[in-house]
């Protein structure tokens, strides 16, 4: 399955994401809308059901697919992360910032009207980092692990925390086991993706560990803090700050030693993601392969 899962992220490479027509998230998304409109109350146990219903269908979708580089390909979305990431640096680079300001909220759930140049920049280099884990690292790890449903099941749960997961008025309670469940699932994948910087960029291998141990504890997400420090560290860039979420303000801590986050750093930032993805793609290969030699070697002669 490991050789089916880097075949999946080649296909995203190449390809990118099926169309949005015919998208299984976006029917999977329009499904989840309708569960929560029939059993939403301010509660964690529905909030359970919905988080369970979600994950169900993922894993289902994935055993009736059976297809794991196909799985893994609909589950990868590497190469939209970087197209939206770029389309928001062309924006900045051309000094426009009420387009940047309105393609930022395809990337970051944060409230971009007053976000200056550089607070833009930041925005979107913590969401390539955090979002390298959740859109190609860990679908790509489950695929390699449990075939399609679990290249499916993760995609599931990630779009179930998008949906639900975020901490406002209404999902507090409702989107608690969304939340957790994406956690857990994401905890493993972020690791990894931090181990894939520091391999792919080497010279910087010993900050990234450094802030990795030191300052990803501090952040209120245990995956997304562990990313955002790696790619920090790796570019030598300080991140973290207030970040507004409409009417509420997070303060998020400094990651990384170095300046803050400037608009160039936004493709430095989708060169790194894109070398993650081809060094994972390749480790499963040469996994796969090691596999094949291991089984050849012990069959019946």
């Amino acid at each position: 399955m490991s050789g089916a899962a880097a075949l999946g992220i080649v296909a995203d490479r190449l390809l990118g994401e099926p169309p949005s027509a015919v998208h299984p998230v976006v029917g999977f998304g329009r499904t989840m809308r309708a569960v929560e409109r029939t059993i939403y109350r301010d509660a964690r146990l529905p909030g359970v059901t919905h988080a369970t219903i979600g994950a169900g269908l993922g894993l289902a979708a994935g055993a009736l697919l059976g297809s794991t580089a196909v799985a893994a390909w609909v589950a990868v979305a590497g190469r939209a992360l970087g197209d939206a990431a770029l389309a928001v640096a062309s924006a900045l680079e051309a000094g426009d910032l009420p387009q940047a300001r309105s393609l930022l909220p395809a990337l970051v759930g944060r409230d971009p009207s007053g976000l200056d140049e550089k607070e833009l920049a930041r925005a979107v280099v913590e969401s390539v980092a955090e979002n390298t884990v959740d859109a190609v690292v860990a679908p790509a790890l489950w695929a390699a692990l449990l075939g399609a449903p679990g290249a499916l099941g993760y995609r599931a749960v990630n779009t179930l925390d998008a949906m639900v997961g975020h901490r406002s008025a209404r999902y507090r309670n409702y989107g608690w086991a969304s939340a957790r469940l994406d956690d857990a699932a994401g905890w493993v994948p972020a690791r990894a993706t931090a181990a894939l910087v520091a391999a792919v960029r080497p010279a910087t291998a010993g900050a990234v560990w450094t802030a990795v141990r030191t300052q990803a504890p501090a952040h209120p997400s245990p995956n997304a803090g562990v990313a955002e420090a790696a790619f920090a560290a790796a570019l030598g860039l300080r991140l973290g700050g207030e970040n507004r979420y409409g009417d509420r303000v997070e303060l998020r801590p400094p990651l990384g030693t170095g300046r803050p986050a400037e608009p160039v750093d936004i493709a430095r930032a989708v060169a790194l993601s894109r070398d993650v993805s081809l060094a994972l793609g390749a480790f499963l290969v040469v996994k796969s392969a090691c596999g094949a030699k291991i089984t050849t070697r012990n069959a019946p002669g």
